[in-house]
């Protein structure tokens, strides 16, 4: 009997992370990858570099027309999709840019998830089945200027007037914060922290666009300030309750991030592949070198093992049996990773490496963002020490 030819590895995906997928989430991997490389990829140095999306609501438009808006939400014109195709969109959306991840991240894990858990029937309708088109933007005040680990100690607060509520306070790092139509606010009441929906133009709110950012500029980003915002009853989020309602909407936000750093992992790796094969040193091309492929091996191991933990809490999460120290386990250890692997990459690129003809340095200071955003990495590395000594060291 004749031995079983076995394929070597594929060095685009080592361990074949991507073959048990079924039909339906490898369709929706390859459709999100298609237009990210075809829409995005061209123009993302560009946006880069000068600081902003110029277009952000044509934007919206697309990624609402391509269904990325809330697919892990059911129904409200979203398609309810698993968590694991979910995760593969972030994927390949982050293999170009965190930035454009984070743009349909914060519309549809944050401020949309917010809206579906806690919202009204009427605010529902209202909002979900606009932003889930791409046809209005929606943001996410949670973070402040003196609270962003400890959200807990925000100092935004919306008192009772009469039926009305009236908000005081500042937001800060807000990713769409200018250009979107409604501001999913929380605030200390004195029933505790309660979710709010801010239309834009609302007097008294104003947001105000950050500039000289050296991350993530391929984003919008903006400080919000509410001074005396009076706000109809019905602005507020009803089953909105405790700090726990912000933090179940960052958690399915984080778990974006899991499969997102993947993605710019993989475009650093690739990037880097590709490069040691054609760049010639001392008579031949430098991944002959030992020393570079000793970076390589570093950097598909990083990857394949990023990748198969992003499978793993995708399953569970769609299994119903994932904990948010699953999704901490998951940040934690994969946005490590990727920083590990887009500093390689940016060194086997040499000088090269820190222009924008090539992606790896992008990624790279995009990345030192992604490490703190949702949760720092000391935040989560806590968060598991906590799971697995049953002990909180936080307070």
């Amino acid at each position: 009997m004749s031995e079983r030819r076995i394929t070597p590895p594929d060095p685009h995906d080592f361990l074949a992370v991507d073959s048990a997928l079924p039909a339906e989430e490898r369709a929706i991997r390859d459709t999100v990858r298609d237009f990210a490389e075809r829409e995005l990829l061209p123009n993302v140095a560009d946006w880069f570099e000068a600081g902003t999306i110029p277009d952000p609501r044509g934007l919206a438009k697309a990624f609402g027309d391509l269904g990325v808006f809330g697919m892990h939400v059911a129904g409200y014109g979203c398609a309810g999709a698993s968590a694991v195709a979910y995760g593969l969109a972030c994927r390949e959306l982050e293999a170009v840019d965190s930035g454009l991840r984070s743009f349909v991240s914060v519309q549809g894990s944050l401020a949309m998830t917010a809206i579906h858990k806690f919202g009204s029937e009427d605010q529902k309708q209202k909002w979900l089945p606009r932003m889930a088109a791409g046809e209005a933007i929606g943001c996410f005040g949670l973070t402040e200027p003196d609270s962003g680990s400890d959200p807990g100690a925000m100092r935004t607060r919306a008192r009772r007037d009469g039926s009305d509520w009236v908000l005081d306070g500042t937001k800060m790092w807000i990713t769409n914060g200018s250009v979107a139509d409604v501001a999913v606010v929380w605030a200390a009441t004195d029933d505790g922290i309660r979710g709010f929906l801010v239309p834009a133009g609302t007097p008294g709110f104003t947001a105000n666009v950050i500039h000289k950012k050296l991350s993530l500029r391929a984003s919008v980003t903006a400080e919000l300030v509410f001074d005396g915002v009076r706000l109809p009853a019905d602005a507020l989020l009803p089953g909105s309750k405790g700090l726990g309602s912000p933090l179940s909407c960052l958690n399915e936000a984080r778990y974006g991030i899991v499969w997102g750093a993947v993605g710019a992992a993989r475009a650093c790796y690739e990037a880097a592949l590709e490069y040691a094969g054609t760049r010639e040193q001392f008579g031949g091309p430098i991944a002959g070198f030992q020393l570079t492929q000793r970076k390589l091996a570093d950097m598909v191991v990083d990857v394949n093992q990023a990748g198969l933990t992003a499978l793993q809490i995708g399953r569970l999460k769609d299994a119903g049996a994932c904990h948010h120290n699953h999704v901490s386990f998951g940040k934690f250890a994969n946005v490590a990773a990727a920083q590990r692997v887009a500093r390689t990459a940016r060194s086997v690129h040499g000088a090269n490496g820190i222009t924008l003809e090539y992606p790896v340095l992008r990624h790279m200071v995009n990345l030192e963002t992604v490490a703190t955003y949702e949760g720092t990495e000391e935040i989560h590395a806590l968060s598991i020490g906590q799971s697995v000594t049953g002990i909180s060291a936080f307070r």
